[in-house]
């Protein structure tokens, strides 16, 4: 049996990059059919995309926008057209966010992530992923059921019932949170159940830390991560390697500077943009409002991917200072009228009872006036004064902060 899901965990970076950008044209057709899309994607010549730096010129499509941009056009902002009866499930994620389900066997693209965890033809899996109007338990249970598995939709909470299934049914598989897996572990033991059936278990949707995972290694059970959203699906998955999380193989992933649409160079934080090829229901150039980094090399698990190193924070990083909305955006605008700059960083403090900022930038060069013309940029960008302070080179923390609040809290 192949340790892989598909060839496409094993293909060549070029090719690989070669097949998505093939198939990108007809995607980027069908977004400009949409209102949504038409709009967004204006003047966009769908032929011309053929690379990643023709790619990042056009605009990204941020997540937290979605709320108000579907509110005016329901249900889905007129980004899609195909009626709702052609979607498999309809669905609502807190915001209110609406998302549709495709129809295919694994519409969510999940069931490589599940198989990378061991998770093989003929496991019995507790799937303990809400299936409430929420897509989290029909993520996990669709492609559960594409390996070849049963599922039991089990759902979150009550433990006593979940006992009583898993003494039953002796599932050899866990899906969901690790919180509520490390519930489930310490109820089995307090009423002395035998849960040793689990042997393997996919997280998400919470912290992970290293503490946690090793308590649950040390309960035998072998336990992997997925980064997956309620939009999009799986974006990357754990593999046995544990050395980092592959990217989905069927998306474009990029990272960029938060408040931009501009790639970072690898191993600098920034925020998760994403490009799926769905023609039924594009996303193209998703900013999903997360945080990480590209990891340098290939896998150890032989998957030829890109890896990212998993959730680092969020990337908005709005903060309010003397009553006014200051943005990542605006950050990013300020750097693009000053060429000396390289990297910006916003600090928010406090003295005195007043809101202070400092604005910190590395820079390549510094000419004459530099810091009273920035101080200029800064305050007619936010309409806030503030103080410039010039960096030298690489003195910021690779940490994907733009803004960083820095008042006391309480």
């Amino acid at each position: 049996m192949s340790e892989y899901y598909d060839d496409l965990e094993t293909l060549s970076p070029a090719a690989r990059e070669a097949a998505l950008f093939a198939r990108l044209p007809v995607v980027l057709e069908a977004a400009l059919a949409t209102p949504g899309y038409g709009a967004h994607l204006a003047g966009v010549a769908p032929a011309a995309i053929r690379d990643r730096a023709a790619f990042a010129r056009l605009p990204v499509l941020r997540k937290a926008d979605m709320p108000a941009l579907q509110q005016a056009a329901p249900p889905f902002g007129g980004f899609t057209t195909a009626p709702l009866g052609s979607f498999g499930r309809l669905f609502t994620s807190p915001g209110p966010i609406f998302e549709p389900e495709g129809t295919g066997t694994d519409p969510w693209g999940t069931a490589r992530g599940l198989f990378a965890a061991g998770i093989r033809k003929g496991d019995i899996v507790l799937n303990t992923f809400g299936y409430h109007l929420t897509p989290g338990g029909f993520i996990m249970d669709s492609a559960a059921r594409a390996i070849g598995c049963a599922v039991i939709p089990a759902g979150p909470g009550n433990t006593e019932q979940q006992l009583e299934v898993i003494s039953a049914y002796r599932p050899s598989a866990y899906t969901g949170t690790p919180d509520f897996l490390k519930i489930l572990i310490e109820a089995a033991d307090a009423r002395g159940v035998d849960i040793s059936c689990i042997k393997r278990a996919v997280v998400s949707g919470a912290a992970f830390p290293p503490s946690l995972q090793n308590w649950v290694r040390a309960r035998g059970i072998d336990a992997y991560q997925l980064y997956a959203t309620a939009d999009l699906g799986l974006i990357a998955y754990e593999t046995d390697a544990r050395d980092g999380m592959v990217l989905n193989e069927n998306l474009i992933v990029e990272i960029v500077r938060p408040g931009t649409g501009d790639p970072v160079a690898e191993g600098e934080v920034g925020e998760i943009v994403v490009t799926n090829l769905d023609p039924h229901h594009p996303q193209i150039r998703l900013a999903v409002g997360d945080l990480t980094a590209v990891l340098p090399g290939a896998s150890a698990s032989g998957r030829t991917n890109a890896r990212i190193k998993g959730w680092m924070g969020r990337a908005d990083q709005t903060a309010k200072v003397k009553g006014m909305f200051v943005r990542p955006e605006q950050v990013a605008e300020i750097a693009r009228r000053h060429a000396e700059i390289a990297k910006l960083r916003l600090v928010v403090g406090r003295a005195d009872e007043v809101d202070t900022m400092t604005l910190k930038a590395e820079i390549y060069a510094e000419p004459k006036g530099f810091i009273d013309a920035v101080s200029s940029t800064l305050q007619q960008v936010t309409k806030l004064k503030g103080t410039v302070e010039v960096l030298p080179l690489g003195a910021l923390p690779n940490d994907g902060k733009v803004i960083a609040d820095e008042r006391p809290v309480g």
